[in-house]
């Protein structure tokens, strides 16, 4: 790769260590009696935010509660994004084409891996209600949405990732476009994309 290209590949793995300091994820109710809205915040380690708050007005309609304990993502993300960031550096430093290429899919899986954990901690939250709630409209769920707005009875709720996940899916795409730009070099000086493993002469 190029010295640019290596430079840009190492910005791109060293911006993931910004996910231990940012929140990834932010979801907000807001209705007429919290015109301000109800936020909780999503960490790589840890919930943070109005997150009894919004556990007790789930309460109402049957939800069970939020509790940071119930979730063991919380103890392996931090590794996998370790884990991440040594394949990253360990990409650059070979300095081959298929090795950035490798980081780059393997990252596109743990952004898939975490979304999809995301949309089943949803499903699960908002359809296994209590039966003995309060509140109870037959045939209602109150999934959250994965990514946008939803409205769920008198509240809005608002999905969306916040400086952590933003910096996540820049850092993709940053990883991405330089895998590609090169792939795209190589082509054009009529080599392969990826690499191939030099031949080893055989001893007579």
């Amino acid at each position: 790769m190029r010295p640019s290209a290596r430079v840009l590949a190492l910005v791109s793995v060293l911006a993931l260590g910004l996910l231990y300091v940012l929140p990834l994820w932010r979801i907000t109710l807001k209705a007429p009696q919290y015109p301000e809205g109800v936020v909780m915040y999503i960490w790589l380690h840890k919930l943070s935010g109005q997150v009894d708050l919004i556990s007790g007005l789930n309460h109402y309609i049957g939800m069970r509660p939020i509790r940071q304990e119930d979730f063991p993502e919380f103890l392996i993300m931090p590794w996998l994004i370790a884990g991440l960031m040594a394949t990253g550096l360990a990409a650059v430093a070979l300095n081959k084409r298929w090795a950035l290429g490798l980081w780059v899919v393997l990252f596109a899986l743990v952004i898939a891996i975490g979304l999809a954990d995301f949309y089943r901690w949803g499903y699960e939250y908002g359809h296994n209600l209590d039966p003995r709630a309060p509140i109870k409209v037959p045939g209602m769920s109150y999934q959250p949405p994965l990514i946008g707005h939803k409205q769920l009875l008198n509240f809005t709720a608002y999905s969306y990732p916040d400086a952590g996940g933003l910096v996540a899916f820049a850092a993709f795409l940053l990883g991405a476009t330089v895998f590609g730009t090169e792939c795209v070099r190589a082509r054009r000086q009529s080599l392969p994309c990826i690499e191939r493993r030099p031949q080893v002469p055989s001893v007579a």
